[in-house]
């Protein structure tokens, strides 16, 4: 499994690097974990959008899905190499916001599959799993399991820390971690510290940590230091873009 972040700002775009959006592949297929700004003009640089087999969403927020509607309007005005339509893209997403839930689906475009939190989804070469996060709008961190290898990536998505997290990312192989916030933020109801971060990445016996969702302002490098001093022998890094990493 390979998986590549193509922004990982959290709110808007900053200096050329657009808000969240992961490709993560295996096995031939392609999928996009949240389509921020800037996603479509970053994943080119690793694959065609046309190629993509699936999209993953945690949530409605604009710095998650941006480019979603852009990405709709590619498919229905490109085609494959042998000139047909470009095939039904399936998005999934949750259904508590039936309203955003409905604009999944563009006949003939994409079909959106609502994801239940106490179920498993198989998307292609992988397996998904949930959890409700602390957020103002409904908001889930993804669980996606390569059914192949049961190699294990985390996304926390947006959120405040909750205790249920140990459990749900206990033994990732990766860690993406909302890691807005600096020291001094913690228990908050939107967004992680990079220590809450660190002590996660810790108690769940994550095996790397990668902070994301960063702000615009202040210095990183604390965020690192401030990580790190909480995450013991787990590996942490920065979010970087077009950084590929194999799982």
């Amino acid at each position: 499994m390979k998986l590549t972040t193509l922004g990982f700002y959290g709110g808007y775009p900053h200096n050329g690097i657009g808000t969240s959006a992961y490709l993560l592949e295996s096995e031939g297929f392609h999928m996009l974990l949240d389509v921020g700004s800037g996603s479509l003009l970053a994943i080119e640089k690793h694959v065609s959008p046309a190629d993509l087999d699936a999209v993953l969403l945690s949530h409605y927020h604009h710095d998650h899905i941006a480019d979603l509607g852009v990405l709709q309007f590619y498919r229905l005005l490109n085609k494959d190499k042998d000139g047909m339509a470009l095939p039904l893209l399936p998005i999934y997403g949750h259904d508590d916001d039936q309203a955003h839930f409905e604009e999944l689906t563009m006949d003939g475009v994409s079909e959106g599959h609502a994801y239940n939190q106490h179920t498993s989804t198989t998307i292609g070469p992988f397996t998904v799993t949930q959890i409700k996060t602390k957020h103002p709008v409904p908001c889930y961190a993804l669980r996606i399991e390569e059914t192949s290898t049961g190699k294990v990536v985390v996304f926390t998505a947006d959120s405040g820390y909750i205790e249920e997290f140990i459990s749900f990312s206990k033994g990732a192989d990766v860690l993406l971690a909302d890691s807005n916030f600096y020291r001094g933020k913690e228990n908050h109801s939107v967004h992680m510290t990079a220590g809450e971060c660190g002590k996660l990445a810790r108690e769940a016996g994550a095996k790397q940590l990668i902070l994301t969702h960063l702000p615009q302002t202040g210095d990183w490098q604390d965020l690192l230091e401030q990580a790190t001093e909480q995450a013991d022998d787990t590996k942490v890094t920065l979010a970087e873009k077009d950084l590929t990493i194999t799982v």
